[in-house]
């Protein structure tokens, strides 16, 4: 099973499930900007512990590894579980929908998209501006994120909504990389 395969099956078991999710990371900074490989597929789920054997049911082993306790771990602490295609190596983790401010309007402000065949809610070219900025700082200035969002910047310059963009970068407190990536990219 492809990476995409693998993707295509766990969005079919989320919507059957009625589990909200989003697609996040650099595989959609890839969609939106400019390609780069990556090794997994990243997404923020909203779920609790009613859905989890439903999970676990539909990735059974040896093929896959899900494990029950990492996801209820996961949902208590806000963190991150990962599905794995044991035989192909693929991964998907999975980021649990956390309940902070920002973290729940981004969720909101989700996009459907056509893809695979289906309709896949992808996290807004803003957000994942915003939300690469925020890991580039907290990862001690990642180079490859903010190579990233000058990626997406690029491609997107035209469809972003600037103001939104503006008033996050205050508020997150991001003004440093976005003079810098102003800068770089040539652009007010």
């Amino acid at each position: 099973m492809s990476q995409l395969e693998l993707l295509k099956k766990t969005l079919t078991v989320l919507d059957a499930h009625n589990i909200e999710y989003m697609l996040v990371g650099s595989f959609v900074s890839s969609l939106y900007g400019e390609p780069r490989s990556t090794q997994d597929i990243d997404m923020i789920v909203s779920i609790n512990q009613t859905h989890i054997s439903n999970l676990v049911k539909h990735f059974p082993p040896p093929k896959y590894y899900l494990d029950g306790d990492q996801i209820q771990l996961a949902i208590q602490h806000e963190k991150m579980f990962n599905l794995l295609d044991t035989e192909e190596g693929d991964k998907i983790d999975f980021y649990i929908q956390k309940k902070e401010s920002y973290e729940l309007e981004k969720f909101k402000r989700k996009m459907k998209k056509s893809f695979l065949g289906m309709e896949v809610f992808f996290l807004s070219p803003e957000d994942l501006i915003l939300s690469k900025l925020v890991w580039s700082k907290k990862s001690g200035y990642s180079e490859k994120q903010f190579h990233d969002v000058k990626g997406v910047v690029r491609v997107q310059r035209n469809n972003l909504d600037y103001p939104y963009l503006e008033k996050k970068i205050q508020e997150l407190k991001l003004e440093e990389f976005w003079e810098r990536l102003k800068s770089e990219e040539n652009y007010e």
